[in-house]
Parts: C-alpha cells; structure tokens; sequence
C-alpha cells in the first residue's frame, strides 16, 4: 500500500467496466471502487483482492450502487435511487451490508452510497425510515471498524448536516462530490465545503453545469450536464484550494461518468494531470492555514 501525498489524485472506478491495469495506467496510485447492483460479490473479492496486492494500489472507499437506479431526472432519482423507495430497501439494506463486508474482506475501511433524496420534514415516515436503516447500516459497518458516508448533492448541505447529526453515528461521515451540488442545484459547492468540511472523509473531483434555467427553476425536473474535469461549472481551482485550506489531505478522486469508454478514460486522465497540477502547492496551503489559525 503505497504512503499517498495530501491532496493525491485518484480515481473513481467501476467494477465490471475498469481494470485496475487501466487504472493505473492514468498515472495515479489510489482511487475508489464502485460496485454495480448485479456483480457477484462472493466471486469478485478474492480477483480483486489479489489485483491490488499486485499492484500495490490504495483502495480508499468502495462504492455501492443497486439495481433498478436511474438518474435521467430528478423525478427518476427520486423514485429509484438510494434508500428512498420504499420497495426495495429491504433488498438495498442486505446489499449494503454485502458491500460493507467485501470491503473488509479487501482491507477498505469506507463504504459509501447515494441514499437518495432525504426529505427535509424530520416528521416524514420516509425520513424517519431512511434514518434508521443509516443507524443500521453505520452499526454494520462499524464492526468491520468502517466508517459509512454519504455522497452530496441531493440535497443543500444544510439539510444534510442536519440529517447526520439526527442520525447519530460517529461513524457517519460524508464524500464530498463538488459537481452533485451544481448538477442537482442544491448549492454552491465551496460554500457547501465550507459547511460540510469536519465530516468529509473522502473528495470526488467531478464536474458540471448547472440544470437549465437554474436558479430560476424554468425546469425544475432537469438534472445539469456533466463536463469534463475543469470544463464545467465547479471552478475546479478554487474548489481544490478551498480544500487545501480547510487541512483536508486525503485523494482527490477524479471521476468521469460519460458512456463512451476512450473518451471516459481520456478525460480521466486529463483531469488527473489537472489535480496534479492543482494540487502542486498543497503543502504551502496546507502550512498557511495552520499558521492562521
């Protein structure tokens, strides 16, 4: 397991669709895993297991997905992802403690997932319903000495916060995605960084334009458009020296969703040279807050 520098780009991976080999051809040395609904877990975990010992790659945070998710639109997000359906939490519960037990098994100590869209009543039966299968969840992961965390984006950072702090788990914690703010238009996402920073254990570099017509609403149902690290709307310079700032040391995990593969892994590659350089200056950052404070 390779020592990895404050601020290190990896990448965001998908089991089924990446090698490592690929992976780390891009040039970096640590990334997270995403786990598809369907992979069979029992198979995979000794391949994948062996491929990083080989490797001597840093596996930071494995990722669940399930079955059945879309995100075409809001409206589709919030009727089929995370822990919101009622219909198949009972099935994505069982699914998550698999995940959480394949990550032990490959020595990983975060698990993560998008829950969905958390609704802001406290008092909601969905609420009270996701609030307690996320103490379950955190009580699984625990024993496995993990920490479980929520991706941003499908909500403000406020109305996230706020969840977390109800659903009373130290091992609670959150993947800061800064685009999820933009294309959800939820918020600003250095702002959103500047509220959410204590409880963030692991970053996405991740980029995007806001939903048309945005802040106005003219189409409250569009989701924005990812863009290529740098491209888009985060302001990727300053998202990264708001985290140096903030003592944040951990990767900057470079992740691309487009559907065709060799312009995925391209713009993969450009924005780990862009983290890369960005990230140059991390330790001088890093120094100034201290000295600051």
């Amino acid at each position: 397991m390779p020592d990895l520098e404050p601020l290190e780009p990896g990448v965001m991976f998908w089991a089924g669709r990446d090698t490592l080999a690929e992976i780390k051809a891009l040039g970096v040395r640590c990334g997270q895993l995403g786990i598809p609904g369907g992979l069979d877990l029992t198979a995979a975990g000794e391949a994948w297991k062996s491929d990083l010992d080989r490797e001597a790659f840093a596996l930071v945070t494995v990722f669940a997905a399930y079955d059945g998710e879309s995100y075409a639109d809001k409206p589709a997000v919030e009727r089929t992802v995370g822990f919101i359906p009622p219909a198949t939490r009972d099935e994505r519960e069982r699914r998550t403690y698999e995940v959480s037990d394949f990550a032990s098994r490959l020595g990983v100590w975060s698990v993560a997932c998008h829950i969905g869209f958390v609704p802001e009543d406290s008092t909601d039966a969905d609420y009270v319903a996701v609030r307690e299968m996320v103490r379950r969840v955190c009580d699984h992961a625990a024993r496995h000495q993990q920490v479980f965390a929520l991706e941003t984006g499908q909500e403000p950072a406020a109305v996230l916060l706020r969840f977390i702090r109800d659903v009373g788990r130290p091992n609670l914690r959150i993947n800061f995605d800064p685009a999820n703010m933009i294309l959800y238009g939820t918020g600003d996402p250095i702002e959103a960084w500047r509220t959410l920073a204590p409880w963030v254990i692991s970053v996405h570099a991740k980029d995007g334009d806001w939903p048309p017509g945005w802040p106005d609403k003219a189409a409250p149902d569009a989701l924005g458009v990812e863009r290529p690290l740098g491209q888009g709307s985060v302001g990727v310079e300053r998202f990264v020296g708001a985290v140096a700032a903030s003592g944040f040391r951990g990767p900057l995990n470079v992740e691309r969703e487009a559907e065709d593969q060799a312009e995925r892994l391209r713009d993969i590659r450009e924005g780990v040279a862009l983290i890369r350089r960005l990230s140059g200056g991390a330790d001088d950052r890093l120094s100034s807050s201290v000295s600051r404070r």
